[in-house]
């Protein structure tokens, strides 16, 4: 198994994103602005949600990669550390799912 995080992955969305638009995906996406990352990220969820419902582990395998790239590049353009999001999942951890939902 590789040793690969989404924490490198993230600092791949951020060398990336400096890049020319002519060259990086990425650097194009961030280009756009957040509607077009959103929406490509929301288009990646659905195509996840499908391989799920149809029982295509290779395709929910493609499909869940590429919904966590484009979150991260959505989150790279909102200026949110994936450590905010891991620390907020680190914080509901602390109690069970059913707690925090009563919660909100």
């Amino acid at each position: 198994m590789s040793g690969f995080t989404l924490s490198d992955l993230e600092k791949i969305v951020e060398e990336r994103s400096k890049a020319s638009p002519d060259e990086s995906w990425t650097a194009k996406l961030v280009a756009a602005g957040q509607p077009k990352a959103a929406k490509k990220l929301g288009e990646e969820a659905i195509e996840a949600v499908m391989a799920a419902v149809t029982n295509d582990r290779d395709n929910l395998t493609y499909e869940a990669a590429d919904v966590l790239y484009h979150l991260l590049v959505v989150l790279k353009i909102a200026g949110i550390p994936l450590q905010n999001v891991m620390g907020e999942l680190e914080r509901r951890t602390a109690q069970s799912g059913l707690q925090e939902k009563a919660s909100r």
